[in-house]
């Protein structure tokens, strides 16, 4: 945050709508219409608003395709942290913020829906369309990094299932997850015949895993499908066990717009500050971000990967998200225990 007076910041945050726009821009980035819809104002008063704390130092703001996505600025220096909250913890009992909490809920779920209308009717053509973008040399590179015959292994967005299909046969486990009803129905006539593989219904961002459950977790080609990526992230780490291991491959910043419209992109990519800060709040550590050798077939943008891993030693108890799954036997937990 750029320096200001004490006064500066306080005459900033004297306007209530600057509080509730505050409010919303606290968790989740949104674009200026998105703030409109859900404050109820016009853009001109949204946009003076949003300069005004722009130039105080309280909101930043990145290009994403033709538009422009806001977020309260980070880190806030101790004092201009003290102050936000007090005015948040006032501002969020309001009947008013309330009303822009529901509304907010709303425009979020429009953006899941408009990206998952594009799944509907792609599950039979996705392996096509997923080859002919990026083409496949990328699924063979991203797995060297999981490779380990005693791994239960999470495939986190799985889609018709590719990759739990080629790690089946060198990990003890794969444990595979996708929203998508038409999406697992491809990936269960996949991977028919493979014991070690188990398909699980769930969001991303509320993995039907248990705590500690996985050794390694693999988030391939969609994260930018997700509205919130950082909870995402946050999810994969608490599923994995202590010392885990987390590869993200997905495409590195791009200006192709229209792939927001026709395969209900949410994010153009990301780069590497933007991901490690995002890994680093999860409580990930030894965060490498990689440019992958683009396939001279693929026609899409270019990829990177990503790993991290998890703190060797938790104190968090090995809570159970989903009581129908059995838990770790004695021996593997003293196993993992053992390997640190």
């Amino acid at each position: 945050m750029t320096r200001a007076s004490i006064f500066d910041q306080l005459s900033s945050l004297a306007d209530p709508t600057r509080g509730r726009l505050l409010l919303l821009l606290d968790r989740h980035e949104l674009t200026v219409g998105e703030l409109c819809a859900v404050l109820q104002l016009p853009q001109s008063t949204v946009s003076r608003h949003l300069k005004t704390l722009g130039d105080e130092g309280w909101v930043a703001s990145r290009a994403e395709g033709t538009s422009r996505q806001y977020r309260i600025a980070t880190p806030l220096d101790a004092p201009a942290r003290r102050l936000w909250e007090l005015v948040r913890d006032q501002t969020a009992k309001t009947p008013l913020a309330h009303h822009d909490a529901d509304r907010l809920r709303a425009t979020l779920a429009e953006r899941k829906r408009k990206s998952q209308e594009f799944f509907s009717g792609a599950a039979s053509q996705w392996d096509a369309l997923r080859a002919e973008l990026f083409g496949k040399r990328g699924e063979v590179s991203s797995l060297l990094g999981l490779l380990d015959e005693t791994w239960t292994v999470g495939d986190l967005g799985c889609g018709t299932g590719p990759l739990s299909e080629a790690l089946a046969p060198f990990v003890r486990r794969v444990v595979a997850v996708d929203a998508s009803r038409a999406m697992l129905a491809a990936a269960r006539k996949r991977l028919d015949g493979l014991p070690n593989v188990e398909l699980r219904q769930g969001e991303l961002e509320a993995l039907p895993i248990r705590a500690h459950e996985l050794d390694a977790a693999l988030l391939f080609l969609v994260l930018h499908y997700t509205v919130d990526p950082a909870r995402v992230l946050a999810e994969a780490a608490r599923a994995l066990a202590p010392g885990g291991r987390l590869l993200v491959v997905d495409m590195m910043p791009h200006d192709r717009d229209e792939y927001r419209q026709q395969m209900g992109h949410l994010w153009q990519g990301f780069d590497a500050s933007q991901l490690e800060s995002w890994l680093h709040a999860a409580g990930f550590h030894a965060v490498r971000y990689t440019p992958l050798t683009p396939d001279p077939s693929a026609k899409g943008p270019s990829l990177f990967a990503a790993t991290a891993r998890t703190a060797a030693v938790s104190h968090e108890p090995l809570a159970v998200s989903d009581g129908a799954h059995k838990p770790r036997s004695k021996r593997r937990r003293s196993q993992l225990t053992a390997n640190g």
